[in-house]
């Protein structure tokens, strides 16, 4: 999905094995391409905001030092797509990593690299938890 924050904004899905960045937007954080080509394609004034489902599953890239520690992750870490909150208003896209931490997209730095590794998440206990939250989120917002 895309936050609140980005609904104004142009914005497209995801594609799998595409290569996105962290961008700053006017009003906040969020994933666009990387290649102004195909920002063109879609408008001729701004960067399209790319929505991520949730479940999706990401490489998340480039971590900086500081934030491997305080998070206890690698410099390239595998990550699900998921949003924390259904609170309107509020900032609720994030990352979780495999050791269960997660972070808000908000947090990441402009320039950090994320693929796309899959747009259906799998199977798992924490995925199929995440979903259960969205179908909720879906029926307070729908």
């Amino acid at each position: 999905m895309c936050d609140y924050s980005l609904a104004g904004i142009p914005n497209r899905l995801a594609v799998e094995s595409e290569e996105l960045v962290v961008h700053r937007f006017p009003a906040s954080l969020g994933l666009a391409s990387p290649c102004p080509r195909l920002a063109r394609l879609w408008s001729s004034k701004a960067t399209p905001a790319v929505c991520i489902p949730p479940g999706a599953r990401l490489r998340l890239r480039d971590i900086p030092e500081d934030f491997q520690g305080r998070f206890q992750v690698g410099a390239n870490e595998e990550v699900t797509f998921v949003q924390l909150s259904a609170t309107a208003y509020r900032y609720r896209d994030a990352v979780r990593f495999k050791n269960g931490r997660a972070v808000l997209l908000q947090s990441l730095q402009c320039g950090q690299r994320v693929d796309v590794l899959c747009l259906s998440g799998s199977d798992s206990r924490e995925e199929q938890e995440d979903q259960m939250f969205e179908d909720k989120y879906r029926r307070v917002f729908a």
